[in-house]
């Protein structure tokens, strides 16, 4: 059952990005282009999505169960940190010069845009970079003395 309600969910979300534009890269940067031709209809999109938002994550938080059974998992914390930061700003960085986003590039690639299809595959990319420089970071941070005690337990 969780299956089809992700499904159902995700095919939603994918009809009203569709029906609100935002699958045109030309809505976002000219949401972005506040100098010129400013088009200010992503942030109703937005705020919409925001009033959702708050609706859902109210009713969420006076349950302990998800509607299908499953368990509600919480962030174990709210810190702003350096990597947050960052992320955020590569973020916005990629959706400025592209117009994409991964949702709405998903469903523009679905519906046959190239540039989309490239977005996609270059925010692939960069999430396998992200994963293998993390992976090496992980384990640059492990001291020889916790290396030595691992070889000689396996």
């Amino acid at each position: 059952m969780n299956r089809i309600s992700e499904f159902l969910v995700g095919l939603l979300f994918g009809l009203g990005l569709i029906l609100s534009g935002m699958t045109d890269p030309g809505k976002v940067l000219g949401f972005l282009d506040l100098a010129g031709a400013w088009d200010p209809s992503l942030a109703l999109v937005m705020g919409g999505a925001i009033a959702v938002g708050v609706g859902a994550f109210a009713i969420a938080k006076q349950r302990t169960t998800a509607f299908f059974g499953g368990a509600l998992q919480w962030p174990e914390s709210n810190a702003i940190g350096k990597r947050l930061v960052i992320g955020s700003l590569v973020f916005g960085v990629g959706w400025g010069l592209a117009g994409f986003c991964p949702g709405p590039a998903l469903v523009s690639m679905a519906a046959g845009q190239p540039k989309a299809a490239v977005f996609v595959l270059a925010m692939l990319a960069g999430m396998a970079v992200f994963q293998l420089a993390d992976r090496l970071r992980q384990r640059s941070a492990v001291t020889p003395d916790q290396t030595e005690n691992t070889k000689k337990t396996s």
